[in-house]
């Protein structure tokens, strides 16, 4: 980046993502993709992709941005954390708005390995705009591109645990290993995934919801899909109640929310179903909720082991780790990503 620029990069790179944020769980199949349009004065307009069918982030933004001073267009700067698409969808290749609108400089965090899509920095520069790749971190992108990578949905694995790695006490109490503001933050997190799967034993033993709740108990405004994994009947009760996805396995369940346009999907399921999940060696990303308290003996997050020898163990990268009041927060990622 030009060091004159570096600072307004920045903090419309920042605005970018924080857009692209708010859309979570409300783009898929397309990515949840945030943008950000900005001259030396400052940021002029955001945008974040659309549900199916609408917009994609910088046609969102450089709408936003003729709405509010058609002026400042002509010669600004553009971010945003995809690669500007080179096809025609949906909707028309956003590449060709850029160039319409007089944008002089477009800077993008991840190249987009749509083959279909792909070639927008290539396009943008063949019609006289600057275009550089920057280095920024965009969570909200990893599942997805995880899925185009892949072919499938993107599994992340969550679970909450003792420092000593038991999910509940020896007499089978679980409710609450973690505090507060963890158990809030599950809930923001549940809410940016397109489903969420458990499976059957979980379902029988706890009657959950599987909605995603603000500080006050009401509903946020995205509510994942609600998937259980599993042969045997559900019970009358909250799932019944608010309705509910069941498949025989969890490669069905995967299969068919792939098909559906799911791409996002987070496993809160028991030992039994982590543990079949974890050997279909399709978790892509794990958060785990460890709290400062030890069990000594309990149920421990998989009903059996994976492995024979440390050789064999499945091994992740750490992503990110940090703290939510009394418990730690690590998130880890496929060693191949």
């Amino acid at each position: 980046m030009e060091p004159p620029m570096a600072e307004a990069v920045q903090s419309a790179m920042i605005a970018a993502h924080n857009a692209g944020q708010k859309v979570r769980g409300t783009t898929s199949p397309n990515p949840p993709v945030g943008c950000a349009v900005f001259d030396d004065s400052g940021i002029i307009a955001t945008g974040a992709t659309e549900p199916p069918g609408g917009r994609h982030a910088e046609r969102v933004a450089l709408d936003q941005a003729t709405t509010i001073n058609p002026e400042r267009i002509k010669g600004a700067s553009l971010v945003v954390s995809l690669e500007p698409c080179n096809h025609t969808g949906r909707t028309g290749p956003c590449t060709e708005a850029i160039v319409a609108a007089g944008i002089a400089h477009v800077y993008y965090v991840k190249d987009d390995p749509n083959p279909q899509a792909a070639g927008g920095a290539d396009y943008l520069r063949a019609h006289g705009v600057q275009v550089t790749q920057v280095d920024f971190p965009v969570d909200g992108l990893e599942p997805w591109l995880d899925s185009v990578r892949y072919g499938r949905v993107s599994v992340t694995a969550k679970f909450a645990a003792t420092l000593d790695g038991f999910t509940a006490a020896p007499d089978g109490t679980s409710q609450w290993i973690t505090g507060p503001e963890t158990r809030q933050y599950a809930h923001f997190d549940r809410a940016m995934r397109d489903a969420i799967v458990i499976g059957t034993g979980t379902a029988i033993a706890d009657n959950p919801s599987l909605t995603a709740r603000d500080r006050d108990g009401s509903l946020l405004a995205n509510q994942p899909r609600r998937i259980v994994v599993g042969t045997r009947e559900v019970p009358e009760g909250n799932l019944t109640r608010l309705g509910f996805e069941q498949y025989s396995t969890p490669e069905e369940a995967f299969q068919a929310l792939y098909e559906s346009g799911a791409r996002d999907v987070l496993v809160e399921g028991g030992p039994t179903l982590m543990r079949s999940v974890f050997e279909l060696d399709v978790v892509d990303r794990i958060t785990a909720y460890v709290a400062p308290m030890l069990f000594g003996s309990g149920r421990g997050l998989l009903d059996g082991p994976l492995v024979n020898t440390i050789g064999e163990a499945k091994r992740y990268e750490l992503y990110d780790a940090f703290s939510l009041g009394e418990d730690a927060v690590i998130e880890l990622c496929r060693k191949d990503n």
